[in-house]
This record gives C-alpha cells, sequence and structure tokens, in this order.
C-alpha cells in the first residue's frame, strides 16, 4: 500500500498493511511499524485506537520508551493533553536517574534509565512502546515506575505478541494494542499476510 494513500473505508487496523516487512536480516527487528507514522491518517486512528481502553481512566503522564515509543507515546500524550516522561537507555540522561537492567527483543543486555524528580507516588502513567516482542523492555519500563511508587494504568503498543512475556503483561496489566484479534496469529508467526502485497516500489 503506498504509504501517503487513505482507503476510502478505514478498516479496523487498516493502517497495519503499511508497515514494512524486514530486509535486511536477522539482527533487525522482524518488520517496521514506524512506516505508518508517516501517514497523518493512519497515526491519528493507531493513536486513537490505543486510548479506547482507557477513555474513563484518569492518566497523569504518558511514558515512552527510548526509541521509538518516543514518537507513539508523545502522540499519545499530545492526544491527550498530558506530559511526556522519556524512558532511556542509559547513559543519555544527564540528570540523577534510576536504573533497570533488560533482554530486549534481539536477547542482548542493556541497561535503562528514568530521571528521578518527575515521578511521585500515586502518579497514573501510561507507559507506550512501538512493539511488545518478548516484554522484556516494557517489564524494565514497569519497574522504573513503580519503583518510584508511580501508578502503571496500562500499557500500549502497536502490537503485543504472544509470548512468555507479552502474555505476562497482558495477565498483570491493563493494556492496548492495534491487533484485530484474527490477525493475532499472525503477529505471533511473525509475518504478516499484507507482507505478500508489499513489493519494493512501496518501500
Amino acid at each position: 500500500m503506498e504509504v501517503l494513500r487513505v482507503p476510502e473505508h478505514r478498516a479496523e487496523g487498516w493502517y497495519l498493511s503499511l508497515m514494512a516487512p524486514n530486509t535486511k536480516g536477522p539482527k533487525f527487528a522482524w518488520l517496521d511499524p514506524s512506516r505508518l507514522y508517516c501517514n497523518p491518517q493512519a497515526l491519528s486512528d493507531c493513536v486513537k485506537d490505543l486510548l479506547r481502553p482507557f477513555q474513563t481512566d484518569s492518566i497523569d503522564l504518558v511514558a515512552g520508551i527510548d526509541a521509538m515509543g518516543f514518537i507513539l507515546g508523545s502522540a499519545v500524550a499530545t492526544t491527550l493533553g498530558k506530559g511526556f516522561l522519556a524512558i532511556r537507555k542509559a547513559g543519555h540522561l544527564c540528570v540523577e536517574t534510576q536504573t533497570q537492567d533488560y533482554s530486549d527483543y534481539s536477547g542482548r543486555e542493556k541497561l535503562m534509565e528514568v530521571r528521578v524528580d518527575v515521578l511521585k507516588p500515586g502518579l497514573r502513567v501510561l507507559i507506550v512502546d512501538q512493539w511488545i516482542e518478548t516484554g522484556g523492555t516494557m517489564k524494565a519500563a514497569i519497574k522504573l515506575v513503580e519503583r518510584q511508587e508511580g501508578s502503571v494504568v496500562g500499557v500500549a503498543a502497536v502490537a503485543i505478541e504472544n509470548s512468555e512475556g507479552g502474555k505476562w503483561i497482558k495477565e498483570n496489566y491493563k493494556y492496548s494494542h492495534c491487533i484485530p484479534e484474527e490477525i493475532q496469529p499472525q503477529i505471533d508467526s511473525q509475518y504478516l499476510e499484507s507482507f505478500k502485497n508489499f513489493s519494493s516500489s512501496t518501500q
């Protein structure tokens, strides 16, 4: 699908077909969800879908995970009229921080950090990331928020895979993602049927 085109009828999750397949090999994520952000209607519809389960919840702050979670998280925060807190890979913040170790989707051990002058006891936080594959990155972000006694209202991402970590998040926290039930098996097998129509001319 051409990246800026908007279909006349926008079916549930229509924008997911804008996501690009991996063309660079196994050391990269299996797809690139960020292509849909280039389409303003797709980004708007994605954010609306993510926020639908939280319409009756009180949210004080949106936190986004480094790096692609910054884009989606900022869009969510702007839509809500709330502030945005960056949860960063360690070593980038020039202020006092708390850190948490984690393993990302590639299995690499990493360190995440958050500033200590924003989160307060009882502050209600929605945590946003682009994609939840193994759940390791999101779990670390949750720990950072809760260690400062913030309250995690929920977790939002374009997709949450039904990995062990993904299932744990779904079972323990309110969550939202943009994946219609019939497409979840494709997400879990890490191959979308829409890739068959994804020619080099659309990339």
